[in-house]
């Protein structure tokens, strides 16, 4: 996949540009944030936007730009780490479901049915319950909700592949299994897992969003954007820019790795 044709798509420009405003934010509040997004101050409770605020305080008199500065640390670190999860474990499921196929592909696979068998946020729900809110269960119930995305692709291609001449040759050369794995088939099946990647990314942001809007997810004190969504809900009368800024920036987050995988897609099929 060349550079001079993901430039040239809009949606991939777009959702870079969203992307790399929000990672912007985050790296800045790893050393600034306007102030403490913890800090309260109620003589300033649900004040407007102004200078001192540029998005206004919340119900408690935080300021709510430093609070969706450090929210991003929150969806870039679950979002990574659940996507991350579902990667190596769907890769690692699918390549071997694809590749020996058998016995060993019937049962790989009915176990991703009965996960697909699920809803994916209910299943988060449902593994959240059991183990407990929290930022590190949070992870890893959106990680294995990821896992049969993944799996199917993986699947999909090592079918597809292990059947293509450069295959058999390498196999006619001796080389093992692993060694094909690795150099001929996993290169070939780069651009549907990135776009995948890309896709499972804004569904972990959305899904968090969600858990801590219900109170699943991450607990407070710690910023997360849903739980903002949920704390402004009470007072989208008095205070509508609370709400509208958290949900502003959770559409742009989400919005932004669509795109980039919309674009990446894009010129792949192009190219196929």
């Amino acid at each position: 996949m060349k550079w001079s044709k993901l430039v040239r798509s809009k949606p991939f420009m777009i959702g870079s540009c969203l992307i790399a405003l929000l990672l912007g934010l985050m790296v800045t509040s790893l050393f600034y944030t306007p102030y403490g997004p913890n800090d309260m101050n109620t003589s300033l409770r649900l004040g407007q936007p102004q200078a001192s605020h540029w998005f206004g305080t919340d119900n408690f008199g935080r300021d709510i730009l430093s609070r969706v500065m450090e929210g991003t640390q929150t969806s870039f670190v679950i979002g990574t780490a659940s996507v991350a999860i579902g990667l190596i474990f769907g890769l690692l499921i699918g390549a071997a479901a694809g590749y020996w196929g058998g016995w060993l592909d019937e049962t790989l696979m009915r176990i991703i049915d009965a996960l697909l068998a699920f809803p994916g946020i209910l299943l988060a729900i449902m593994l959240v319950s059991v183990f407990g809110p929290g930022f590190g269960n949070t992870i890893i119930a959106l990680g294995i909700m990821s896992i049969p995305a993944f799996a199917r692709i993986a699947r999909s291609g090592f079918i597809q592949y292990k059947e293509f001449a450069f295959v058999k040759a390498a196999i006619a050369r001796g080389a093992d299994s692993l060694r094909i794995v690795i150099l001929h088939i996993l290169p070939n099946m780069a651009s549907p897992l990135i776009v995948a990647a890309s896709l499972r990314f804004s569904g972990s942001i959305l899904a968090e969003a969600g858990l801590s809007y219900l109170g699943l997810g991450v607990q407070p004190p710690d910023p997360s954007w849903g739980r903002m969504l949920s704390e402004a809900q009470p007072f989208i009368i008095n205070a509508p820019w609370y709400v509208f800024i958290t949900g502003a920036v959770i559409t742009a987050m989400v919005l932004g790795f669509n795109l980039l995988g919309d674009g990446i897609r894009d010129v792949y099929d192009k190219k196929g």
